[in-house]
């Protein structure tokens, strides 16, 4: 690809980003994606050539750029078209703002804004988190650093919530399919599991603020269900503890 020649650089003085020697080529690629001459300015094809192993990051990194600009104005239209209630999340769920939140994104993925905290009525049993997001009971407790043998009252109760929460994950399973939201994933498992008689464990769990995590294709860990599509789905990773 380096040996395919340089475009001629105009008049204005610039230096090569190899040796410094003053520059009158420029990589043909830079032109074509329309990046600064400073940057792709070469003062021979000897330089070009050997620059271009580190050189050619600078396209990619030009191109995820843009991927992640269209990304964005994808995110902010579909926050728009929402409507009032759906926010980004900002400070692991302790936050919400309409803005879409800045980062040195490194890829193409960007946040999608998330529906309003769903709400567990009033007769299901909580946990200390649900109220302040902080667990108390549990950093404290002996079972930390104990391994506890159930007696079968426990291993009864045990098994149903196992058997809850197993239905919990099939009903979340069929509706998982490329053109779903992980938000609206969510909702289905919030509401299995508040008609099971259960509490959604992750919800407000050191501030966590939806009722399962989803990883699609395995992109990120304990993500957060938003208003995303699952689009080309090979995997979706659907947490509920």
């Amino acid at each position: 690809m380096a040996s395919g020649g340089s475009d001629a650089v105009g008049a204005t003085a610039l230096t090569c980003v190899r040796c410094g020697r003053p520059a009158f080529l420029q990589c043909p690629k830079c032109v074509e994606l329309k990046l600064p001459h400073e940057g792709a300015a070469f003062c021979s094809q000897d330089c070009f050539k050997a620059s271009w192993s580190s050189h050619k990051s600078v396209h990619l990194k030009a191109k995820l750029s843009a991927v992640g600009t269209g990304t964005q104005a994808k995110a902010e239209e579909k926050s728009d078209s929402l409507g009032e209630g759906w926010l980004y999340c900002l400070k692991r769920g302790q936050v919400r703002t309409p803005k879409f939140p800045y980062f040195d994104w490194t890829g193409t993925l960007r946040p999608y804004p998330m529906s309003p905290k769903l709400v567990v009525p009033d007769y299901i049993d909580k946990p200390d988190w649900a109220a302040d997001g902080m667990p108390k009971i549990e950093p404290n407790s002996d079972l930390q650093h104990v391994v506890e043998i159930k007696n079968p009252v426990q291993i009864s109760r045990m098994r149903e919530t196992c058997r809850i929460a197993r239905e919990v994950l099939d009903a979340a399973a069929r509706v998982i399919r490329p053109g779903v939201t992980t938000d609206e994933i969510d909702r289905v498992v919030h509401e299995a599991t508040i008609a099971a008689g259960g509490y959604p464990s992750p919800l407000n769990y050191h501030f966590f603020p939806k009722s399962c995590c989803t990883s699609v294709n395995e992109v990120i860990c304990h993500g957060i269900p938003d208003a995303r599509y699952t689009g080309s789905l090979v995997y979706d990773f659907c947490d509920l503890t």
